[in-house]
């Protein structure tokens, strides 16, 4: 959350901590966490009540408990369209993937509380209505193509 100073100053960094990997804010939500239709055209990612910590900037030291919620809606508008070159380009390469993918739009509600400060947030994104961008589809690349 940036703070009002010049350069702007971070204020919170609610994270998952830091994994022996040196993986950081990543967190295992569960299989159950994000949800689809069976024709695949809506999505719904919904966390309640996630244990975090707020380390007030990145890497810092002192850290405080906290628990953030987010629901996350993508709704596809108009037909999947077909991306990616599979195997027909290098491993390496940006298009070494297969998927279908279709405009969306994309909701989120956010909130987060912790001992004396808690926020609320909410956001849409709309492909095509200079709202943002967000697509939905399946992709399957690496060792799946």
């Amino acid at each position: 959350m940036p703070g009002t100073g010049t350069p702007a100053t971070q204020v919170h960094d609610n994270n998952g901590g830091v994994l022996p990997s040196g993986l950081f804010w990543t967190v295992d939500v569960g299989r159950d966490a994000v949800r689809f239709t069976d024709n695949g055209r809506r999505a719904v990612f919904k966390v309640r009540d996630l244990p975090v910590i707020d380390t007030f900037q990145f890497g810092g030291a002192f850290m405080v408990p906290a628990l953030v919620g987010f629901e996350v809606t993508w709704e596809a508008k108009g037909q999947a369209a077909a991306y990616g070159s599979g195997k027909s380009v290098p491993p390496e390469h940006h298009a070494a993937f297969l998927g279908q993918f279709a405009e969306a739009t994309s909701q989120i509600s956010c909130s987060g509380s912790e001992l004396g400060f808690s926020f609320r947030g909410e956001g849409r994104a709309d492909s095509g209505a200079n709202r943002g961008w967000a697509h939905i589809g399946r992709e399957r690349n690496g060792a799946f193509l």
